[in-house]
């Protein structure tokens, strides 16, 4: 049996097309190598290769930029009355699991998926969602990955979904898209016109419901519906709300 990954993650850039795009500055082996001399007092020309020193680079970014989960923390200060957790507070245990690729890609954007819509979905590829199962939603966002029009594609989640999911058991939901919400031009909109409810519902449950997802999880039209494994362990930032993660699904194949 032959093990194989699958990349899911987006990588992290300069001049990304997201909100709070990462600003990186990188130090080739010269400038670093002589960061390092100045540092210690040295003189560069010393190195066992003269000058060249080490490679490195300094970010600066939001925690929700790139493929990131968002914690418990994230969508308020309590679930079920209970502090919600930060990312590191996350159970590493769902984070690993078996992968559920659910297929919205020609959902109109504007239209959330609901309960229904899941039931339907599942029915078409004969799946019961186990407890711990990993939920991806293919919304056909990830087309558009790194384009202007990327944060307005892609479908999201009500309320109830978010909830009948954490009820089978699911702790890990993941999209293609931006957020886990239908695009926010949409959800301004609804606001404006008096519909409060339908302003981050998917992300407002996380309050009555324990739970976390992933955003901007890529290649899912590589993957099978089910038969494989996900990984996304997040990077554990302190008290934060959400943390990089690098996602990425496992198969086995027939060697």
């Amino acid at each position: 049996m032959a093990i194989r990954f699958i990349d899911l993650s987006v990588p992290l850039h300069n001049f990304a097309s997201e909100f709070n795009s990462p600003q990186i500055t990188y130090w080739d082996h010269r400038d670093f190598g002589h960061r390092t001399a100045t540092k210690w007092g040295l003189d560069p020309a010393d190195f066992p290769e003269p000058h060249v020193g080490s490679a490195a680079e300094e970010l600066t970014l939001a925690s929700h930029a790139g493929t990131h989960i968002d914690a418990p923390w994230h969508f308020g200060p309590t679930t079920a009355g209970l502090p919600a957790k930060t990312v590191d507070e996350v159970p590493l245990e769902w984070c690993y699991g078996n992968g559920v690729l659910l297929d919205f890609s020609t959902k109109t954007t504007a239209d959330p998926i609901d309960v229904g819509d899941l039931q339907e979905a599942l029915a078409k590829i004969d799946h019961q969602l186990q407890p711990l199962d990993i939920v991806l939603l293919r919304t056909g966002a990830e087309d558009y990955w790194d384009k202007p029009e990327y944060n307005e594609m892609g479908t999201g989640l009500t309320a109830a979904a978010v909830e009948w999911l954490v009820q089978q058991g699911v702790r890990m939901i993941t999209t293609d898209a931006f957020s886990l919400d239908i695009p926010l031009k949409y959800m301004a909109e609804k606001l404006r016109n008096g519909d409060k409810d339908g302003f981050f519902p998917a992300h407002r449950i996380g309050r009555e419901v324990e739970y976390v997802h992933a955003e901007k999880v890529v290649n899912l039209k590589a993957l099978p519906t089910t038969g494989f494994t996900v990984a996304l362990f997040p990077i554990k930032i302190r008290r934060a709300s959400g943390a990089w993660c690098r996602a990425v699904a496992i198969l086995e194949d027939d060697a």
